[in-house]
């Protein structure tokens, strides 16, 4: 999930990570990439341990080490420890934020390898990325199968997933099928048909905006809560476009494995 900032994209990957889960579409991994974190939130996840949290931690404690093994290897032990795992059938792992000032770039390049070890053992793994085009530029992924850019009902959200696009191919990002969701809709889907099309990408469809959904924000409940019918009806469908192969109708059916 990409897109600027306010599009919903913590809450349609909330959404994602859900469906699959009730699909029984294989073991799933949620990844939260964003510093601002609330993927945990919206999965009815408290108090997940973060990446930067277990790094300011071990540097607090590097007399601490134990001998013979890097601070590196130590971080990514204790990272993968702390994946949370969810009785709501998956796992999690937050970024998290710096206490202090600093640099992500520790921090991103421990992500990026802790991504490629850790989601081998995933049939899903569901990303939910900072808004714009941080982790796009620093390549945190070098292979993305799906990508779900995820727009507002605005010109500037649409011409913002296509930078996006243009960016992750200008980094040589190995990518799959790319489609444009159109959130938060208050109006007809062909006043910005102009602009999808001059965007060259495919729209994935369109979510009207809906109080309910919003209201989850505010309340700061889970997506869990969410039990409109017709809401539900919609995101899926378009989830359903988006994935194809990736997820079975058919229960127990484990699917391919693939990041989203």
């Amino acid at each position: 999930m990409n897109g600027k900032g306010g599009t919903g994209k913590s809450t349609l990957a909330a959404l994602l990570v859900e469906y699959v889960c009730a699909k029984k579409g294989g073991s799933v991994l949620a990844i939260d990439a964003d510093p601002n974190s609330n993927l945990p939130e919206l999965l009815g996840v408290k108090d997940a341990p973060s990446i930067v949290g277990i790094v300011e931690d071990v540097q607090k404690h590097l007399d601490k080490l134990p001998s013979g093994i890097t601070k590196d290897r130590f971080i990514e032990m204790k990272v993968q420890e702390a994946v949370s795992e969810e009785a709501k059938g998956f796992d999690l792992l937050t970024m998290g934020r710096p206490e202090g000032p600093g640099c992500y770039c520790y921090v991103n390049n421990l992500l990026r390898g802790i991504i490629s070890k850790i989601t081998k053992n995933y049939d899903l793994v569901i990303i939910d990325n900072a808004a714009g085009m941080e982790h796009i530029s620093r390549r945190t992924m070098r292979r993305i199968d799906k990508l779900l850019l995820v727009s507002d009902y605005s010109v500037f959200g649409v011409r913002s997933a296509k930078k996006i696009y243009d960016l992750a191919r200008e980094m040589g990002i190995d990518l799959g099928e790319t489609y444009l969701v159109v959130n938060k809709l208050t109006g007809d889907i062909g006043a910005l048909q102009l602009e999808v099309d001059a965007s060259g990408l495919e729209l994935g469809g369109a979510i009207p905006f809906d109080e309910r959904l919003a209201s989850l924000s505010v309340s700061g409940r889970s997506i869990f809560n969410l039990y409109d019918a017709a809401l539900r009806s919609e995101v899926e469908a378009i989830f359903q476009k988006a994935m194809k192969s990736q997820v079975r109708e058919t229960y127990g059916h484990r699917a391919g494995k693939g990041k989203i």
